[in-house]
């Protein structure tokens, strides 16, 4: 006698023939969260259920409590990577497609500023430079390609974290932040009120002399979808400078959100 089979939906975990026993939350989530390919920016419950291939009220109920913890964020446009998976999948392919659909207004940024602009992401507590341009200039600014920085002393990774919960936050930052200069801020509450006044100003953070002593930047995040992957910031000195060349930051920031978000981007 035979026994006919049939390939597992996407994401599916094969089970053994000798063990059908249903598959343990651990496989369940793992089902979940192989659902999402890199160039998805949001799923619907729908789409996740489909590629899982577990039933609905399962997948809905795994989700929120992966909400809940920090691996996906739920939005109106559905279910994307949280704060806890994009550390981990800021990877080679992502941040490739990061850089080149920067790439163009990282330069024209330059171009028309004479600045040193950076290019960073997220990586948990910390930010990862993804490009850095500036010419001269660049040998000034003691930030090198691949290095990381404290995310909360820099203008780039405040201008993430403001985009994220309070209780992310705590998750990010369980004994608190760190002083990395004599200006950078050593207490979460200073933290948060920070962010919270980047909100109001639409996303743009500046830094004074938090991460090197005598430098300013102005820097906006980078979004897909309301999801901030990236951050993007022109360096100078002087706080004023940096306040009359915010608005090109944010516009530049804004066209590659645009850019990633679009579905040729998102299919590439």
């Amino acid at each position: 006698m035979s026994i006919l089979t049939s390939a597992p939906a996407t994401g599916c975990l094969p089970t053994s023939p000798a063990n059908s026993q249903a598959p343990s939350m651990v496989s369940r989530m793992t089902m979940i969260m192989e659902a999402f390919e890199p160039q998805d920016a949001r799923l619907l419950l729908d789409e996740i259920t489909i590629r899982a291939g577990l039933p609905r009220s399962t997948t809905h109920r795994i989700l929120d409590q992966l909400v809940q913890i920090g691996w996906l964020e739920h939005t109106p446009d559905g279910y994307g990577m949280g704060w806890r998976s994009l550390k981990y999948r800021n990877n080679d392919s992502i941040s490739s497609r990061i850089r080149t659909e920067a790439a163009p207004l990282l330069h024209d940024l330059h171009i028309r500023t004479g600045k040193v602009v950076h290019l960073a992401v997220l990586e948990g507590a910390n930010i990862r430079y993804l490009d850095k341009l500036g010419g001269a200039n660049a040998t000034a600014v003691p930030s090198r390609v691949g290095g990381i920085n404290p995310a909360h002393t820099t203008a780039l990774g405040k201008s993430m974290l403001a985009w994220m919960d309070p209780e992310d936050l705590d998750e990010i930052f369980p004994s608190g932040v760190g002083q990395k200069t004599g200006k950078t801020m050593n207490d979460s509450s200073m933290l948060y009120s920070e962010l919270a006044r980047i909100r109001r100003r639409g996303g743009l953070a500046y830094e004074t002399g938090e991460s090197y002593e005598g430098i300013t930047c102005v820097a906006s995040a980078i979004k897909i979808r309301r999801n901030p992957v990236a951050a993007l910031s022109l360096v100078g000195r002087g706080r004023d400078a940096m306040e009359l060349l915010a608005p090109l930051v944010q516009q530049a920031a804004g066209k590659i959100s645009e850019s990633l978000s679009a579905p040729a981007s998102m299919s590439a």
